[in-house]
This record gives structure tokens, C-alpha cells and sequence, in this order.
């Protein structure tokens, strides 16, 4: 099993990254997630990794956090859950995200991921519900902008910024963006200053 890559990033092309590993190039698919925070290319790297062994290919799969593998992997092992359906749920959400929809119980939220029809939805939250339940829970009347509120927040925390600055980058926003965007606009408000 390949648990772990560290190499220097030669192509990025997305889904797909290829990592120069001391001169042999790994190719590995990776979320949008991830694939957003990964360096320049030519930038060295660390990616966890999954590797599924087929009897037609070998697949490795590359993420960012220990979380995101956790999930894609408890996401496997459901009934009709393949890879490229949970690469995709991955892409789609943040970790957070899908605690949150779980926690909520939001199919609708799920089947806006392209491959996630409304019956998969309904299993995967069927699924997920006792196996993230140590995950995020919705307090009574949090609205859904307060949760990507903080999620953007503590994402940017984990990148290094301070709080003061994740606060005011996110507070030139608008409410209502998802997680994902709230980080990609506020990281682009952190560089111009």
C-alpha cells in the first residue's frame, strides 16, 4: 500500500496531478479540495494517498488532509459508492460540508453533485448517519451561511493566517457563499493586501 507521496508536483491538469517522486512520476487523481490548494508546479508536495488495485489498473487517489482520505475511504464502503462517485462528493463539499448535510439530513444538498442522483443520496446519508455522528451538528436555527461562515474561518486559521485577518477577509463577503468559495474569495482578498 502507498500511504504517502512527497515529490515535486510535474503536471497538474485537473483531476489529475502527476507527483516526480526521485525520477518516477505518480499519477494520482485528487479532489478539487485539494487540487485548489496545491502548489505551483514544479513546487514541492506531500500527498496522502489511496490506492485501489483493479485486475485492469492500479488507481491512486492524492488528498490534501487526513480527513478527506478518511471520508473517501468510508465512502467506498458503501453499496454502490465507487471512487470516481466519492472523488466527486469530495469535490463537490468539504469534509465539513458533508458532516453538515448528514447532520441536517439534506438530500438536496448532496444531489447537486453531478453523479449523486436522489436515491444514492438518500443511502449515503442513510450510511453516513451513525458513522459521522462525531462529526458537525446543526445547533436549533443556524442558518446554512453561519456554518460555511466558520468553516471558511477555520480553514483559513489552519492556513496560517490569524484570526483577526480570516475574520476581515470574510467579512468583505457575501453571506450566503459556499465554503469553497468563501476561501477561494478570501484568499484572493488576503493576497492583495
Amino acid at each position: 500500500m502507498i500511504a504517502r507521496l512527497t515529490g515535486r508536483i510535474a503536471e497538474k491538469h485537473p483531476p489529475t496531478v502527476v507527483v516526480d517522486v526521485h525520477g518516477v512520476g505518480y499519477e494520482l487523481d485528487v479532489p478539487m479540495s485539494t487540487f485548489y490548494h496545491l502548489p505551483a508546479t514544479g513546487a514541492e508536495v506531500t500527498l496522502l494517498t489511496h490506492l485501489i488495485v483493479r485486475e485492469d489498473a492500479h488507481l491512486l487517489f492524492g488528498f490534501g488532509t487526513d480527513g478527506e482520505r478518511q471520508v473517501f475511504r468510508l465512502l467506498l464502503k458503501i453499496s454502490g459508492i465507487g471512487a470516481r462517485t466519492a472523488l466527486a462528493l469530495l469535490s463537490g463539499m468539504s469534509v465539513d460540508e458533508l458532516h453538515v448535510a448528514v447532520a441536517a439530513q439534506d438530500s438536496a444538498r448532496l444531489t447537486r453533485i453531478p453523479g449523486v442522483g436522489k436515491k444514492t443520496a438518500e443511502r449515503l446519508l442513510l450510511e453516513l448517519k451513525d458513522k459521522l455522528a462525531g462529526g458537525v451538528s446543526l445547533p436549533a436555527g443556524t442558518a446554512p451561511g453561519v456554518v460555511a461562515g466558520n468553516d471558511a474561518l477555520n480553514a483559513l486559521v489552519a492556513l496560517g493566517y490569524n484570526d483577526k485577518e480570516a475574520r476581515a477577509a470574510l467579512a468583505k463577503l457575501a453571506p450566503d457563499l459556499s465554503v469553497q468559495d468563501a476561501i477561494r474569495q478570501a484568499l484572493r482578498v488576503l493576497a492583495k493586501v
